[in-house]
């Protein structure tokens, strides 16, 4: 903790976003400590290992033209390959499930060898060994005459000459007591923001073999009835290990869902996809350091990237960083690392350093 009073800035989350601003503020010489709830890092990367490789249950992609993604992952030695496409598709709606022909479900994206969270924890272990704090929820962020804001903690109370908030807004919001100091415009705005995945669930069900490519399907389905609404293949390199995945409304997950489920990927991909050797169901919207309570009721993604995020408040000391603030790739991961090289810019070009106090 020797190094972590005090520091020139903090960064709350340590997602990919907090993670990135804490990189590009440390290579430029600022003392930054990261901040994180979770006893992990990653935020909504959140990758579990099986037998022969890992699972996504959180971000899984990225896509052509998403050159700072493609860069990190190059430069932390983070493998990535193709995803699975060829084959046909499937649909299902009230009808049953029908076959076909190609696959115009998914698109041409990549997929990373060792699982997403590989790159956030790349990022983390390139900084200093106290740079970041897990386990840490941050409870309060008080501006204080002369010294920048302070920040508490159940068992800290710090403070810095900056702060980027990496986190959704929304969560926030319903997290941290902020006093009366941000403005009202900038509070409803944040309350109104979705939560990217917020309200989804995320299932994984894992299989000895990928048995669908043999049948030339493509592991893709789109469905009308559900649970899931659409499915992808999210085998590892060489079809190992096996997986088939799927998006559900955070509120289908009830008694019965798993079940649910099996019936649905039996229909789909045959009489052997109803019974996985593992049934992984992440549900986002009761990740507490994901969702806030309101996250059902947040629908309008046109606030994605609003010019109030872009600007830093409370007396240009805390800066907006999230793939909900990006204003390239939101809701992508190239988001959230776009908004942490942005807040971290930001931090970078004010007039207002050291540990806390102001430059005058």
């Amino acid at each position: 903790m020797s190094r972590s009073a005090n520091p020139d800035v903090i960064v709350i989350g340590a997602g990919a976003a907090g993670l990135a601003a804490a990189t590009a503020l440390h290579q430029a010489g600022r003392h930054v400590l990261c901040l994180e709830a979770r006893e992990r890092v990653g935020g909504r990367m959140l990758s579990t290992p099986v037998d022969g490789g890992v699972l996504d249950l959180g971000a899984t992609w990225f896509w052509p033209g998403e050159q700072r993604v493609a860069t990190l992952a190059a430069r932390t030695g983070t493998g990535v390959f193709d995803q699975h496409l060829s084959g046909d598709a499937v649909l299902q709606d009230g009808a049953g499930a029908r076959r076909l022909q190609g696959n115009m479900i998914d698109f041409p994206s990549y997929r990373f060898a060792a699982g997403a969270q590989h790159l956030p924890s790349a990022l983390a272990a390139s900084l200093p060994t106290d740079a970041v704090l897990l386990d840490t929820p941050v409870t309060a962020i008080h501006p204080v005459v002369g010294y920048g804001l302070e920040v508490h903690t159940p068992d800290l109370t710090l403070r810095a000459a900056h702060v980027v908030l990496a986190v959704p807004p929304a969560l926030a919001l319903e997290r941290i007591d902020f006093g009366n100091a941000l403005p009202d415009d900038v509070v409803r705005l944040a309350r109104s923001t979705p939560v990217w995945m917020g309200a989804v669930a995320k299932v994984v069900a894992l299989y000895p073999s990928a048995f669908w490519r043999e049948d030339s399907l493509a592991g893709a389905a789109f469905s009308r009835s559900g649970p899931l609404q659409e499915i992808h293949d999210m085998s590892g390199v060489d079809g190992r290990p096996a997986a088939l995945f799927g998006f559900a409304h955070a509120r289908a997950v009830r008694p019965g869902f798993e079940e649910a489920v099996a019936a649905q990927l039996a229909a789909c991909f045959g009489p052997g996809a109803g019974s996985p050797e593992a049934l992984h169901v992440c549900d986002w919207s009761r990740e507490p350091w994901t969702a806030p309570r309101s996250v059902h009721a947040l629908a309008d993604y046109s606030l994605f990237g609003h010019p109030l995020y872009q600007r830093p408040t409370l007396d240009g000391r805390l800066h907006w960083a999230s793939t909900e603030t990006a204003t390239e790739y939101a809701g992508h991961v190239e988001g959230a690392l776009h908004s942490g090289e942005r807040a971290a810019h930001a931090v970078l070009s004010s007039a207002l350093y050291g540990s806390g106090i102001t430059a005058d």
